[in-house]
């Protein structure tokens, strides 16, 4: 349904690359996927798990099974004609079945519906609904005397957990090659406490599906099997979707086939000219399919009124806007000028504002559907690690401190608010984060501390109130006096460079920097961090290394892999939102989560700790070579 081209590629993983083998299983691990699964079933006792992966044996199972009167299945195995599936739970009673789908989605029954204002399904939920919709049609063709309900089971963000530890009771293994969960707990559900998950009947919005939406969907299933079945290519409507495609070979891996690129060759663009920069490549647009379905595929096709007709010109505000960034990139790619923009004044007159010692400050969060403690809801907000460098007005600098917590289902969010106000309460320095989350997070630290019972939440509230700024779903409302300064608004407003290739995120712009200014070259390729500038998770080290045409290495690929076989790269890109920028820090999510959530010894526990400090350090000190940068250029 994202594309019907990918059928084509779909089950070739030896003949072409595909990111979402990896990306699947990466998020239900960040976000607890396994353990929802598992505690689903929980809430269904006494059902028999169809574990064969062979088709035949596992539907010959399913079918003896149906044959009771009444039996609860988990994994079961479906097939009408070439369709099959494996439904997460079946309920069977006489002649119904209640089909049961899993998914580890946040859902609020006092706030969240289906269905729009205008009467069609919301876009957020159509693919689960769909899957679901699919699901039943398989199961009612294959049984058609029985009566399939269809149902999905959310986590439910309007209860809260009573249990402690309830995370912890379902851990992840290895079996051969499959990642397996398994629950340690007792067997009672009165054991689990409230109920986290909740079941939600979706006939209606099934029907509205096979009914009420076009193309028609029963048609399109038919369609899709056959040409499955026969290797058929189906010709690809391209437009924004391919942005996020995920058979698209990066330059990292040559040994498999790109899908990506095999489409647009079958659009007649020819490889060489897909080396240019297409429309998907520019920053924020938000009419790609205008410009793809209108013929406009390269960057260097587009002009401003493909961006914004309404505006008569893009260079209205004193820094760049949305749109003048837009066009500055277009520009850049048409003229085929490869030279950095730097707004000189304005950015040195911000930086005249700021008061020194400099402070840099990095979060690593996560959020997970089953929550560590009890007292707390489903995706609610967890940080578990900073780090904090220091820059001071005689411009020594100093990775002056740090905090992480590897506890297996300890809550830290008061321990770590209360460690990060130690570090910054001593002045009333600057203070800088990379993009809107630090805030975020301090402001859900906030409401959190204020509905607990720390004896020192009152402090601890007036504290971030100084260095933050509410939010739009605070109840009230401040600007503190060291509200913290937004260096990815900075890059925003005052900085492009064309090796950034679109992306603001720092992991781009910190080697676009490093390799355009020469002051930092000059300084980091000699083994000056970790001695004559202070670290405390390096030693003697380079952050700029050169490769063999002269390019500088990202300094983020060069650091050890938090999840063995993956780099960290791209644990973040799977993590990564082409139209937003703050979606770093996949790495450290995934690393969190197998700290938490996976059986391993001390000695790999400490590993993946090492890994997430010197992650963690990277991320500051990267905001302070910005800095440096920006400092040298603009005098």
């Amino acid at each position: 349904m994202e594309c019907p081209s990918k059928l084509y590629y779909t089950g070739k993983k030896d003949q072409y690359y595909d990111s979402k083998l990896d990306d699947e299983f990466l998020k239900s691990l960040a976000e607890g996927g396994f353990q929802v699964g598992e505690l689903a079933k929980r809430y269904f006792p006494g059902g028999y798990d169809i574990e064969d992966l062979e088709y035949e044996t596992a539907i010959n199972k399913t079918n003896d099974y149906l044959l009771r009167e009444n039996v609860i299945l988990y994994e079961a195995a479906f097939r009408f004609e070439n369709l099959f599936i494996r439904a997460d739970i079946i309920i069977k009673s006489g002649d119904h079945i209640q089909l049961i789908e899993v998914k580890a989605k946040s859902f609020d029954p006092a706030k969240d519906s289906f269905m729009g204002k205008k009467g069609g399904i919301l876009s957020n939920w159509l693919p689960y609904l769909q899957d679901a919709a699919f699901q039943r049609y398989v199961i009612q063709n294959a049984y058609p005397g029985l009566k399939v309900q269809a149902n999905l089971m959310l986590t439910d963000k309007s209860q809260v957990a009573s249990v402690d530890g309830l995370n912890q009771l379902f851990l992840l293994y290895k079996e051969g090659n499959r990642q397996r969960c398994k629950y340690t707990g007792a067997e009672n559900i009165e054991s689990l406490g409230n109920r986290l998950l909740k079941i939600v009947p979706i006939d209606t919005e099934v029907e509205f599906i096979f009914s009420k939406t076009s193309p028609d969907f029963q048609q399109l299933i038919h369609q899709f099997e056959g040409s499955y079945a026969t290797d058929e290519f189906i010709e690809p409507v391209f437009g924004k979707q391919c942005g996020k495609c995920e058979f698209k070979v990066t330059g990292e891996i040559s040994e498999l086939k790109s899908g990506f690129h095999e489409c647009w060759q079958s659009g007649g663009h020819s490889l060489d000219d897909l080396k240019q920069p297409l429309v998907l490549d520019l920053w924020d647009f938000r009419k790609k399919d205008q410009a793809i379905g209108s013929g406009k595929v390269f960057l260097k096709d587009l002009s401003l009124e493909d961006i914004e007709p309404a505006k008569k010109t893009a260079w209205e505000n004193p820094w760049l806007s949305r749109v003048a960034r837009q066009e500055l990139q277009i520009n850049k790619v048409k003229n085929k000028d490869h030279s950095q923009y730097l707004d000189k004044e304005a950015l040195g007159n911000e930086m005249a504002t700021w008061q020194f010692p400099l402070h840099f400050i990095d979060f690593e969060t996560t959020a997970v559907a089953i929550p560590f403690n009890s007292g707390r809801r489903p995706y609610e907000q967890v940080a578990f690690q900073f780090s904090h460098h220091q820059v001071h007005k005689d411009g020594t600098i100093e990775h002056k401190g740090e905090w992480i917590n590897t506890v297996m289902g300890q809550f830290p969010n008061y321990d770590f608010v209360r460690a990060l106000k130690k570090e910054l309460e001593t002045d009333n320095g600057t203070i800088f984060r990379y993009a809107n989350h630090e805030n975020t997070i301090l402001n859900k630290i906030y409401d959190q501390l204020k509905s607990s019972n720390e004896i020192d939440k009152v402090e601890l509230c007036a504290w971030i109130q100084t260095i933050t700024h509410s939010t739009d779903s605070s109840t009230e409302e401040w600007v503190g006096h060291r509200d913290m300064v937004d260096l990815l608004e900075m890059v925003k407003h005052y900085y492009y460079d064309p090796l950034m290739g679109g992306s603001n995120s720092i992991k781009k712009v910190l080697p676009a920097i490093l390799a355009t200014s020469d002051f930092l070259k000059a300084k980091y390729s000699k083994p000056i961090y970790g001695t004559e500038i202070k670290s405390l998770n390096f030693k003697d080290h380079i952050w700029v290394n050169l490769d063999d045409s002269g390019g500088v290495f990202n300094p983020y690929s060069l650091l050890p892999s938090v999840h063995p076989g993956i780099s960290n790269d791209m644990l973040d890109d799977f993590m990564l939102d082409e139209d937003a920028d703050i979606m770093d820090g996949g790495a450290a999510m995934i690393a969190y989560a197998r700290m938490q959530f996976t059986e391993m010894g001390d000695t790999e526990r400490e590993r993946i700790k090492q890994a997430l400090l010197r992650y963690c350090e990277l991320d500051t000190m990267a905001m302070v070579m910005i800095y440096e940068a920006w400092k040298n250029w603009c005098k």
